[in-house]
């Protein structure tokens, strides 16, 4: 049997299919790896359940884990706790950040009002939201008043 700490290590190859410079650890989806009996199981919590990459990551993980040699291996999906952005790594925060999106708490917030996000390209908190829904469900379309650079925003949920 192969160590959970090895196929956490594994899994952290694995890229989200929506923003794939995250791998699913990064995500904060892997809620568990296990042994149950003989099979590996591994546990994801959907950022939201009808994400449609669900389907996409389950196949990658079962991919990387018979690529590794586990072949005895299944993928269940766990929607409760719901995922949240605190799950979010703190690598994967700096990787979006890179990546030109937003990361969730970027933003200045009082409660549910998003008073800014800080432009992930020149840090400047002079931004505005052009749409509430960006290239995906989880994000949200801003452009940067200083730069001029438009950018997704990782929504906190």
């Amino acid at each position: 049997m192969v160590s959970i700490q090895t196929v956490l290590r594994w899994l952290d190859e694995v890229a989200d299919p929506e923003i794939p410079v995250l791998s699913i650890t990064d995500l904060g989806i892997v809620r568990d790896v296990r042994y149950v009996g003989e099979a590996l199981e591994v546990a994801l919590t959907p950022t939201y359940s009808g994400c449609p990459a669900t389907s996409v990551i389950r196949a990658d993980v079962l991919r990387a884990l018979r690529e590794h040699g586990v072949e005895n291996a299944r993928v269940a999906v766990q929607l409760a706790p719901a995922w949240t952005t605190d799950w979010l790594s703190k690598r994967g925060r700096e990787r979006l950040r890179e990546f030109g999106i937003a990361p969730p708490h970027a933003a200045l917030a009082l409660g549910p009002v998003v008073l800014a996000v800080r432009c992930p390209r020149c840090s400047s908190d002079v931004t505005h939201e052009q749409s509430r829904f960006g290239s995906t469900p989880c994000k949200a379309l801003y452009r940067c008043d200083a730069c001029g650079e438009p950018f997704d925003y990782m929504k906190p949920h």
